[in-house]
């Protein structure tokens, strides 16, 4: 009876720690999944018409970035995934290298009127969302000459 009474406690005990939201590993497991990820400007490369950005825009650029608030997933059509990457457009792109771990991931930023387009590249899948910050328009419109 006590072994029972025990083993009980025991399970309820780890359930209870596994369920609970401010637990730490809850939020290491859904950062991992998470689409648009807060970037640090220490581990990324900005790239613009091929050209690194100097390191105060840089931060900038990336604080904006991570700031940005998520608005839809655009659904990629499988075939489709090099308009995505190459769009027929005469706007150029900010491109942000990452290096997480031994993963390559590339995110390929566009601005359009309302919201900023966000093609993110790692290994074989391309993934595009869209992303609301007057900020970060402002600064690509700034670099494409569109003030």
């Amino acid at each position: 009876m006590t072994w029972t009474l025990a083993i009980t406690l025991l399970f309820g005990t780890i359930i209870k720690l596994l369920m609970s939201p401010p637990n730490a590993a809850v939020g290491w497991f859904l950062n991992k999944f998470e689409l648009h990820q807060k970037l640090d400007s220490k581990n990324v490369t900005v790239t613009f018409n091929g050209k690194n950005l100097e390191e105060e825009d840089k931060i900038r650029f990336t604080d904006y970035f991570s700031e940005a608030i998520f608005i839809k997933k655009n659904y990629i059509f499988p075939g489709n995934e090099k308009l995505f990457l190459h769009p027929e457009t005469n706007v150029i792109p900010f491109v942000i290298n990452v290096k997480k771990g031994k993963k390559d991931v590339n995110f390929f930023i566009y601005s359009s009127d309302n919201y900023v387009d966000v093609v993110k590249q790692y290994k074989e899948k391309v993934i595009s969302y869209s992303l609301s910050s007057d900020y970060l328009q402002k600064f690509i419109k700034s670099a494409n000459g569109l003030n």
